[in-house]
């Protein structure tokens, strides 16, 4: 490859030792290919069904997705980045293997987004290796980016000072035009090559004996890696170095620490400048920067990753439970209350033990083990379980706003969006197979509600069996057939359409809906989900007497309650809409960018007296509007009339009331809005001489 000038971005003289050995390997690889008799192509005859349901002909073993897209427009090809072949993505420049459907992806695609940042992901890996000499780990694509896992030593990091010296280097391998390579290799081939890095070689430890390794090369740089990848080096126009930090190898404080380098890239630098702007934006409404400016929260390190909420920030916290639980009184929900702490048989009982333990705070007490509950499901299990049920309480849907703690590493911790203590708008329904639907559907119209008061936009994609899966796959079948015709009932609209499909990305347990809402600055976050349950309702022998011949009975606390009937097994609905009431706070606050609504201001009057002998008035103001439930402040400074006011609005108070001589002489206030619009003069029927 010593054509090749972009050598990590320097000279070939920068190049590691174990450079040379990979590529003498993947050219062994190579030779060995050519001349196996099985590789060679069948050149049978395939039909590929585009998107608009036309045709193309096609040969097996030849034909490549890059050549479908330069027969149908040259813009096309230009701007393709991958295809997806049977709806799984599928390198452009290698061959289609059978009859298939074929979509081509440009940027505009999550999928192409996808492509374009795991491949920059490479180019940036090989600029980390010239540079630092150091051993790659992983480098994966991400929502927002990408990042690269490299080991420098426990002393060694990388500073915001060697940023743009990997972006240069970058640069310079985009513009070598490499094409991206794909060659699946046996496990010993995958080992010969990569024997040099004791990270690699760890995850190839790992697969079993005929799973399927794939390597890719661009220019001189060979890494481990499922691809797929983009078809030249070339498309990637502009890139950015992030941010650096540490990490664990595989997430395991007992693990090497790592040096962990973000990046972000685009088909062109226009892209580029507006995610900078969009940086800059986000940057003010920062919800950790809006949560010390406006006093709501703060973290201290006595208790790490748990907020400590201040009166104003209590206030939205309150405000939002509160609204969510007089939705709950209006559709039909059952608040419960249930244990912080649980004997470790429940976990036992749920999965969880064997799952999640070390994702648990867990203590000795009395010689049995305990754990602070990380999610409400199993408590509810155990109120369900707590005496027969009959078909005729069913649906059952209990909610609660339980504190929950989840032992979160150190170095993933970051404001509110990451954090060890919570509250989650939790609620799980207990219902019959047939109404699963019904339910479902009335929990999306539930979650639309919520949205769309918060003026979000939000997307919905069905997840379904994954490999790792539990239960009876007839019983995945139906759950999921029902989960589409909810989508299809709520959105009006097929797959494709008013919602997208996730295959193989359900829970083990069950299939699940995911939410995706965009905030203000298009972001997209995950917070509400609806998820199906089988197994729980097995493992806590949850049951109900079905609609059979029953007769009534009455028990010694004077409930009535059912005998006879079929016994048989309910369907858990896990379900929320603010998934995490910490991270959706930090949400909101960046999407409205500490401009709170006033339904939901911490906020909402600031009453401004024009001097000392009208802050009696005032605090008589305050207290009428208190009485409503309203919440307002006086300003009782002495500071001049103008900066209180615009101190008032810099606060973000929504309405700002001055009071002086006219107005106590009313019973009324002059107001105006953060925005200074004024209002005028407003009564508010007071009695100058209460004092209450």
């Amino acid at each position: 490859m010593a054509e090749d000038k972009s050598w990590g971005g320097g000279t070939p003289a920068e190049a590691p030792e174990y450079v040379f050995h990979r590529m003498k390997a993947w050219d062994a690889a190579v030779e060995r290919r050519q001349t196996d008799p099985s590789s060679e192509t069948s050149g049978t005859e395939i039909q590929i069904e585009l998107p608009d349901g036309s045709r193309r002909s096609g040969v097996k073993g030849q034909t490549t997705p890059m050549q479908i897209a330069e027969s149908i427009s040259e813009g096309l090809a230009r701007n393709a980045l991958v295809a997806l072949v049977n709806d799984a993505m599928w390198d452009l420049e290698r061959p289609l293997e059978g009859d298939c459907s074929l979509k081509i992806c440009d940027f505009e695609a999550d999928e192409g987004k996808t492509v374009l940042w795991h491949s920059t992901a490479h180019m940036l890996g090989e600029a980390m290796e010239y540079k630092y000499k150091g051993e790659l780990c992983i480098g994966p694509p991400l929502e927002d980016g990408f990042y690269y896992d490299i080991y420098l030593g426990e002393a060694k990091t990388v500073h915001e000072d060697d940023f743009k010296d990997l972006e240069n280097r970058v640069d310079k391998i985009a513009k070598s035009k490499r094409k991206f390579q794909r060659m699946e290799l046996t496990k010993q081939e995958a080992k010969e090559m990569f024997g040099y890095n004791r990270f690699k070689m760890e995850l190839i430890e790992r697969m079993e004996e005929g799973t399927t390794i794939t390597a890719y090369r661009d220019g001189p740089f060979i890494d481990l890696c499922r691809g797929p990848h983009i078809p030249n080096s070339a498309r990637v126009k502009a890139l950015m170095v992030r941010k650096a930090s540490s990490a664990y190898w595989l997430g395991n404080a007992e693990n090497p620490s790592l040096q962990r380098v973000y990046g972000i890239a685009f088909p062109d630098k226009a892209k580029l400048k507006d995610y900078k702007t969009l940086l800059q934006e986000a940057a003010k409404r920062d919800h950790r920067l809006v949560g010390r400016n406006q006093e709501l929260f703060f973290f201290n390190p006595l208790s790490p990753g748990c907020g400590f909420f201040l009166p104003h920030g209590a206030r939205i916290y309150n405000t939002l439970i509160n609204f969510i639980r007089e939705e709950y009184w209006n559709r039909g929900y059952e608040e419960v209350i249930s244990p912080n702490v649980f004997d470790f048989q429940l976990w036992e009982t749920s999965g969880h033990a064997q799952n999640y333990r070390d994702n648990m705070f867990s203590f000795e007490v009395e010689k049995r083990d305990f754990g602070l509950k990380p999610m409400n499901c199993p408590g509810h299990c155990v109120i369900y379980g707590s005496r027969s049920r009959s078909y005729r309480e069913l649906p059952l849907r209990l909610a609660e706003f339980g504190v929950l703690h989840r032992n979160e590493l150190s170095g993933t911790l970051g404001g509110l969006i990451r954090v060890r203590r919570f509250v989650q708008d939790d609620a799980h329904i207990f219902c019959m197979p047939e109404q699963v639907k019904d339910e479902i559907v009335a929990y999306l119209e539930f979650m639309k509600h919520v949205y769309d008061i918060f003026g979000f936009q939000f997307e919905l994609e069905l997840s379904t069996r994954p490999e790792d899966y539990l239960g009876d796959a007839n019983l995945w079948n139906v759950a999921e057939a029902e989960l589409t015709e909810a989508l299809e009932k709520f959105t009006g609209k097929p797959c494709g359409e008013g919602w997208q499909l996730n295959p193989g990305d359900g829970a083990f347990y069950g299939p699940k809906i995911d939410i995706k809402v965009f905030d203000a600055l298009k972001r997209k976050h995950q917070c509400a989900t609806v998820q199906l349950d089988f197994q729980q309702p097995l493992r806590f022998d949850l049951t109900y007497r079905g609609s059979g011949s029953q007769q009534t009975t009455t028990q010694q606390d004077g409930r009535a309650e059912a005998e006879g009937g079929d016994i048989q097994r309910p369907v858990i609905i896990h379900r929320a809409i603010y998934g995490s009431i910490e991270r959706f706070l930090a949400i909101i606050t960046e999407h409205f960018g500490g401009k709170w609504p006033f339904w939901l201001s911490p906020r909402q009057v600031c009453i401004v007296p024009v001097s000392e002998p009208y802050i009696d008035y005032g605090r008589q103001v305050q207290n009428k509007i208190r009485a409503r439930k309203f919440f307002v402040d006086v300003d009782s400074s002495d500071k001049t009339l103008a900066k209180k006011v615009r101190e008032a609005q810099l606060a973000q108070y929504n309405f700002i009331l001055v009071v002086g001589e006219k107005e106590k002489a009313e019973g009324s206030v002059n107001v105006r809005t953060r925005e200074n619009l004024v209002r005028g003069s407003k009564q508010v029927d007071v009695d100058s001489s209460d004092k209450t």
